[in-house]
């Protein structure tokens, strides 16, 4: 199947953004120039990327690969690590949790022969894994940065009672780690039901049979939750201490 995207339909879909234009100047939400800069940057970098792909699959080398593979996931610990505002070491704790997370989501899936250890299959799923890791991390840095402002008193009062940093802190970073996996999960409920996903849609698009796509998506479903729930648990466990000072005392 040939898809008809060529820039003459590229272009014409760009009007489309003209709805975001327009609404964000209605409403005055002052969000044109984000919307404008943004497309910009997507187009730029998605135009860079896909020459660098292209270079990538045609040399088909393991070390270019997994310097591709460890951009991705130094980006994502990046970005992550920009929600986690006001906690120390937030770059550190992402780079690890986002490696750990796609490190062993990824491991799995080649040793069970579900995807081959070639750029083309490796390269795209480490930046679905490290990108939903990333979410579920920023969004368990922000539930921390929350909790421990809004439960501050309750949090002092367990430790005056002698609790240690973890049972002190327990409920928080078990709230954080539910609030970063939410989203995924949420997502495997409905999906295929309200949404059919990007592996899903881009298959079916292609011409691969409806039934085969599903398995290749339901794949995708058990490598996001793993990814998420390693990303969010590792991220919290070790940034939960970092809200504490030396001396054992909430900052």
């Amino acid at each position: 199947m040939n898809l008809a995207v060529n820039n003459t339909s590229l272009f014409l879909a760009a009007m489309l953004v003209l709805v975001a234009l327009g609404i964000s100047l209605w409403q005055k939400l002052g969000l044109d120039k984000d919307i404008v800069v943004g497309v910009l940057r997507a187009i730029v970098q998605l135009v860079i990327v896909g020459y660098v792909l292209k270079y990538i699959f045609r040399i088909d080398n393991v070390w270019l690969t997994l310097a591709m593979i460890g951009f991705i996931i130094f980006n994502a610990a990046w970005n992550a690590k920009k929600r986690g505002a006001g906690i120390p070491h937030a770059l550190p704790i992402s780079l690890l949790a986002i490696l750990i997370s796609t490190g062993v989501t990824l491991g799995v899936l080649i040793l069970a022969g579900a995807i081959k250890l070639i750029p083309s299959q490796v390269i795209p799923i480490s930046g679905m894994i490290a990108s939903n890791s990333m979410v579920a991390i920023g969004l368990a840095y922000r539930s921390l940065n929350t909790q421990f402002r809004d439960q501050r008193q309750a949090v002092l009062e367990r430790l005056a009672l002698g609790a240690n940093l973890l049972d002190a802190s327990i409920t928080i970073v078990r709230e954080a780690i539910r609030t970063g996996m939410a989203p995924t999960i949420d997502s495997a409920k409905t999906v295929g039901l309200v949404s059919l996903p990007g592996m899903m849609s881009g298959l079916i698009f292609a011409g691969v049979d409806p039934v085969r796509a599903i398995k290749y998506q339901i794949m995708v479903t058990f490598m996001l939750l793993s990814a998420t729930s390693l990303g969010a648990i590792i991220a919290c466990y070790l940034a939960y201490r970092n809200f504490y000072n030396e001396r054992k005392q909430l900052k």
